[in-house]
Formats: structure tokens, C-alpha cells, sequence
């Protein structure tokens, strides 16, 4: 079967699911954006924030209140899900419970027709990349929720003829051992035959090892996409610094003092950031807890910190200091000695991020 798409470009989409109310309140805000052929992309932010909404769009299951969906640049906003060629995968099992697992597996390739050759084959090589191999005879009733949800899943992937697999959170329900190992097999996956992969999700962690590019979410709102280095460690909003990393990124009420520097805590700290267009003093600094060192023989951006807490995670120790009335968190080598109840800290400038009204000045 033939590909309807290489690409998928959403134009202007926007949607509210009360749209004759005076004010509607929007699902969606108006945005754009487009998903390469063959790569991987995560929508990523809390419950509520329009993730499968979009995805719903995507796949047909609901239309958008404005704007328009193209696949390989033909119209298909008024096509209904089963005339867009794309396989989706939801967060509960659905599956034949009266069927085997092959025949679940084999169940899409049979309804268009494949070869049985073909229907083995493609069969064989998902059962084995999802740990289904040895039940293919039992039927899928007797299964874990877990094993139920591989085989949603590996009926998601047994179509090699698909150029895009939607899922929305489809791991939830599994394990954390398995989740790491099919995030990987995924990949491996949209590696060989690159096919656009989907991934909906509310785990920071699942999104930054799956995807190349994430879509962070709130309210409504696409606030930054970019490659998980680049969330990290430039969140374009104090929203994704909260919400990306682990601890969330050090964010501070602070002011203006100069071009390129700060003030904090009756502190000078130098950023390299040029802050000569903000008319107002009032800001907020970011900084990542692993970009904050223990100061040896720096001369600027030290900070002198109250140690309340070391905590050892095995690779790491989390330093919590107080300053003045702020919280600071460190990341730092778990071989590093902690002897004092007092510690000076180094702020490097290059990781040092300002926000106004809560966006990154740039």
C-alpha cells in the first residue's frame, strides 16, 4: 500500500469544544507547526493541556474548531480517521479478547489484504521486539493489562505501510523495566523503517529519552519545541524550567542592575544576556542545579549558601542551600565531601538564564 504522507503540516489549528458560547474557552490556541517524515516527536505537559487534543486532530477522531491538517501537502481535514493512513495506539489495551495473540497482531495486515507470507513475517519480528513471541498462541484474555497494552501497541507497529503511529501514553499501564526497554525498541524501530512516531505523554523522563523533538504543553498553549538539550538547558518560559529537569530548574525574583547583570539577593551576578532592553528592573534569573559548582578559585558570581540538606542518589549528591530567603539546589559528584555547614557556590554566566514576564530574554 502506498504512503498518503510524508509529512505533516497542522496550519493555523485551533479548537474549543464549546464553540457557540459567547467567549469559548480554547482547547487549543492557534498554532502552527509541521512533523517531519520519519522523525520522532513527544507532546509533552501536565493532564489538561491539550495533548490529546492535538493528537486527536491529527488522527481524524476530532475536527479542529479552525486552520487546517496536511499530509504531504493534500487537505485532509475533513477526512475521516480510517482515510489517513495512520495507526494509533491508546493509553488502555483495545484488543480482540476472543482472539490469539497472532491473530490481534495479524488482524490490520489481514483487513488490507496482505500476503500470509507477509502477515508472518511482520508478525514474528514485533512479537519479538515486544517480548510477545511465546504467547502468540494463547488468547489475549488470559494476558496481563500489561501484555494486553504490547499487543495495542504491536498492532500500532505491524504495518510497515503507515507513515505515522500516533500513541497517547501508551505505556502506562507497564512497568518501569519494560517501559526502558520498548522506549529503545521504538526508537530502533522509527531508525529502520522511519516512520513518523507520535508519543503523548506527561513524564519528562519518557519524552526526553524517546523522542528528537519534544513539544511542551500548558494550558492550551505550545510554549517552546526544541531538542530535549535545548529545553534543558534554555527553557524559553519559568513554565518549562519547572517543568523539565529534575529538580526543577533554581528560578529567583531578582533585578536589573546592568546591561548584562543582575542583582540577587543584594548580590551582583554577571549573565551573558543583554538585558539593556528591559525597561523594567523586575526579573527572574534560572540557573540548573547541575551547571552550580562548588567554588574553588572563581572571582565572580559566588554566592555564599547555608547547607540544610545533602542527599545521595547514587551517582549524584543534591546540595540544598538557603540564601538569604531562597532555596538553592546543586548537583554535585556523590564524591564530593560536604564538611561545612557553610558553602560558597559558583554561578557560571553562559548557564545563566533571565526571564521577563516569564519568558527567556534572548
Amino acid at each position: 500500500m502506498e504512503k498518503i504522507m510524508a509529512k505533516i503540516d497542522l496550519s493555523n489549528i485551533s479548537h474549543t469544544y464549546n464553540p457557540n458560547d459567547a467567549n469559548p474557552t480554547y482547547a487549543l490556541n492557534p498554532f502552527s507547526m509541521t512533523w517531519e517524515n520519519g522523525n520522532r516527536y513527544a507532546i509533552l505537559g501536565p493532564s489538561g493541556c491539550g495533548k490529546t487534543t492535538m493528537l486527536n486532530i491529527v488522527s481524524g477522531l476530532v475536527k479542529p474548531s479552525g486552520g487546517n491538517i496536511l499530509f504531504d501537502d493534500k487537505d485532509v481535514t475533513d477526512l475521516k480517521t480510517e482515510s489517513r493512513n495512520i495507526a494509533q495506539v491508546f493509553q488502555f489495551p483495545v484488543i480482540y479478547n476472543t482472539m490469539t495473540v497472532y491473530d490481534n497482531l495479524a488482524f490490520p495486515l489481514k483487513c488490507r489484504n496482505f500476503s500470509k507470507e507477509k502477515i508472518e513475517e511482520r508478525v514474528q519480528s514485533v512479537s519479538q521486539t515486544l517480548n510477545l513471541a511465546s504467547f502468540l498462541n494463547m488468547p489475549a484474555r488470559k494476558l496481563t493489562a500489561d501484555q494486553k497494552q504490547l499487543i495495542s501497541l504491536g498492532r500500532g507497529l505491524v504495518r510497515e505501510d503507515v507513515a505515522a503511529v500516533l500513541m497517547d501514553e501508551p505505556l502506562t499501564v507497564i512497568d518501569p523495566d519494560l517501559k526502558f526497554r520498548l522506549r529503545r525498541s521504538l526508537k530502533e524501530i522509527n531508525e529502520q523503517y522511519k516512520t513518523t512516531l507520535v508519543y503523548v505523554t506527561h513524564d519528562q523522563n519518557e519524552a526526553m529519552t524517546f523522542a528528537d523533538n519534544i513539544i511542551v504543553m500548558d494550558q492550551g498553549e505550545i510554549v517552546q519545541v526544541g531538542l530535549p538539550k535545548e529545553l534543558f538547558e534554555k527553557p524559553k518560559t519559568t513554565f518549562v524550567g519547572y517543568f523539565i529537569g529534575s529538580p526543577a530548574m533554581n528560578l529567583f525574583n531578582s533585578k536589573v542592575s546592568s546591561d548584562y547583570s543582575i542583582e540577587f539577593n543584594n548580590l551582583l551576578i554577571n549573565t551573558k544576556t543583554n538585558l539593556s532592553k528591559i525597561k523594567e528592573k523586575e526579573i527572574k534569573f534560572g540557573i540548573r542545579s547541575e551547571f552550580i559548582k562548588i567554588a574553588k578559585d572563581q572571582k565572580e558570581n559566588l554566592i555564599d549558601a547555608k547547607v540544610s540538606r545533602v542527599e545521595d542518589f547514587g551517582n549524584f549528591k543534591l546540595i540544598t542551600g538557603r540564601v538569604g530567603d531562597f532555596e538553592i539546589k546543586s548537583k554535585v559528584e556523590r564524591e564530593t565531601s560536604i564538611s561545612s555547614e557553610n558553602i560558597r557556590l559558583y554561578l557560571p554566566p553562559d548557564k545563566c538564564c533571565v526571564y521577563f514576564k516569564d519568558k527567556l530574554v534572548q
